[in-house]
């Protein structure tokens, strides 16, 4: 609603705020899309013409046709609004080649910026990743003030994140209004192309077998995520970095809750550690011979650490998050069942047989 002086206000008294979302046809996006829409506020979404849109089905917003490295169309999209959230990104990098993901990662984020200045934007949030955070060397959970210490050749997803806050950095030094966000391994319902949903799809065809690597893994769920999005915009800190997670869990553990909530036994293949770098250099092998596989190396060599992070700075900042690890893994699971990303194939019936006869 308008006020007097011709300002959009909403009922609470708080201003109307007019946000571009790129990269909301994905997960994160359209659940960042959703949380605008319950605060009132005006949504615009980024997208090519031939993106799916089935992820914002229900929501509300007006397209802004375009992607990323079309300046052009950043420069149209972004007219007349207050906040850019910029959660575009290659984030499935296993399936995707590098030159493709540091162009989308790192020149996608110069262009945005660039075009968000250009429009008079008041501040940007840019969701950058926690791979862009340590891990550190003893185990102990990093902070917002660690530096990425994985090899850029092995972990080029992290350290696309890393050269993208470079040019957040830059600026922010040069006066813009920019927040960053570090999402951990991010699980809850609507992950269409299950980046990390693939956590609990493949807990149930596996069952027990899944291995179970030595590391751990820090978690949170989306809806989480997309509030602390919209906190960031409100409450952060420019040029500020914020850990969004909810949980730092060892594979075991985080495997035995996958097991409980999809209703198999408990996982009983431990990977001994010196076993994971030979595993990676041979998926590297195969990869280079053209073979497709549904394991990554670099995730591979990860599963030696325990990639654990702090979020009380988030946690004070932004708020606490409101769902427990085991809602979220509940939800993802019913989300999977009711829209048939979970059926039952010879695999999984021959390891229900087995285990009825234990």
């Amino acid at each position: 609603m308008l006020a007097r002086d011709g300002v959009r206000q909403l009922k609470n008294g708080q201003r109307v705020m007019r946000a571009l979302v790129t990269g909301g046809t994905g997960f994160v996006g359209s659940h960042i899309v959703r949380a605008l829409n319950a605060e009132g506020h005006d949504v615009r979404v980024l997208h090519r013409s031939t993106s799916r849109l089935d992820a914002l089905s229900g929501a509300a917003y007006t397209s802004a046709l375009g992607d990323v490295l079309d300046l052009e169309a950043l420069r149209a999209a972004s007219q007349g609004c207050d906040w850019v959230f910029h959660v575009a990104a290659v984030a499935d990098y296993w399936r995707a080649d590098t030159r493709k993901l540091f162009d989308a990662n790192v020149r996608g984020t110069q262009l945005v910026l660039q075009a968000a200045r250009a429009a008079g934007v008041k501040r940007v949030i840019f969701t950058s990743s926690a791979a862009a955070i340590g891990p550190r060397t003893d185990g102990q959970p990093a902070d917002e003030s660690d530096p990425f210490t994985l090899s850029p050749s092995h972990f080029p997803y992290g350290f696309s994140k890393v050269l993208a806050e470079r040019a957040v950095a830059e600026a922010v030094m040069n006066g813009q209004d920019i927040v960053i966000t570090n999402p951990v391994v991010i699980l809850g319902p609507g992950d269409l192309n299950m980046i990390s949903g693939d956590f609990v799809v493949k807990t149930h065809r596996l069952s027990w077998l899944i291995p179970v690597p030595p590391g751990g893994v820090a978690v949170t769920d989306v809806r989480d995520i997309a509030r602390w999005h919209v906190r960031a915009a409100e409450h952060g800190m420019t040029g500020e970095r914020y850990i969004l997670g909810t949980e730092n869990y060892a594979y075991h553990r985080w495997f035995t809750l996958l097991a409980d909530v999809v209703g198999v036994p408990s996982p009983g293949l431990p990977v001994p550690a010196a076993v994971l770098p030979l595993m990676a250099d041979v998926i590297d092998l195969a990869r280079r011979a053209g073979l497709r596989l549904p394991v990554d190396a670099n995730q591979t060599r990860l599963g030696t650490r325990s990639i654990y992070f702090r979020f009380d700075k988030a946690w004070q900042a932004l708020g606490e998050p409101l769902f427990s690890m085991r809602t979220s893994v509940e939800d993802t699971y019913r989300w999977y069942l009711e829209h048939g990303f979970i059926q039952e194939n010879w695999t999984t019936r021959l390891l229900r047989m087995f285990e009825n006869r234990q």
